[in-house]
């Protein structure tokens, strides 16, 4: 049999695929939740995409209390790196939103575009990732961690104890993972 090439939808998923397959299980009021939540994750991607763009451009947005707006004219006042990836190892990574490390204060902000209520200790796990990449005590910097969401701006300073905790949580932890990815070779 000559099967129908679909080049244009390779490596791409659809939102009622196969592997996927929850939503044979959804009423029609589901479904559309369900195809909004996605909408959103989205918009949040190609939002971050958009306010990187800007913060490596130097454009600011007009000033404002829009979440987005505050975001990128901080990020740029600041002189901040949008989208940088933090590694400890191949088990533990990510990539904050926008950071900076200069005078000895760290600096870290997160955007985020979704409803659901952010948690400071992500932006805490980027800056023991930091603090482990760059080899960097805790108690020997300050740490401004800020998370931008519904037209608001929480700022958090950790103590060095706390981001310590997260330090030998994730070097414990990347033993422990590391030791059972041997074992399946």
């Amino acid at each position: 049999m000559n099967f129908n090439k679909h080049s244009a939808l390779e490596g791409q998923h659809a939102f009622l695929g196969a592997s996927k397959y929850h939503w044979i299980n959804y009423d029609e009021e589901k479904v559309v939740e369900a195809y909004s939540k996605y909408l959103a994750i989205q918009k949040g991607t190609e939002l971050h995409a958009f306010a990187a763009q800007c913060i490596r451009l130097g454009q600011k947005l007009p000033k404002s209390r829009k979440t987005l707006n505050m975001y990128v004219n901080d990020a740029i006042g600041y002189k901040m790196t949008p989208e940088q990836m933090l590694v400890y190892s191949e088990n533990c990574f990510g990539t904050a939103d926008a950071i900076s490390f200069r005078k000895n204060e760290l600096r870290i902000h997160d955007l985020k575009t979704g409803v659901t209520p952010a948690h400071m200790e992500q932006l805490e796990i980027y800056a023991a990732l930091f603090c482990l990449e760059y080899k960097i005590k805790p108690s020997d910097i300050f740490i401004e961690l800020r998370l931008y969401q519904n037209d608001d701006c929480l700022i958090h300073n950790p103590e060095a104890d706390d981001i310590l905790l997260i330090i030998d949580k994730i070097i414990s932890f990347d033993k422990i993972i590391s030791k059972i990815r041997e074992q399946e070779v």
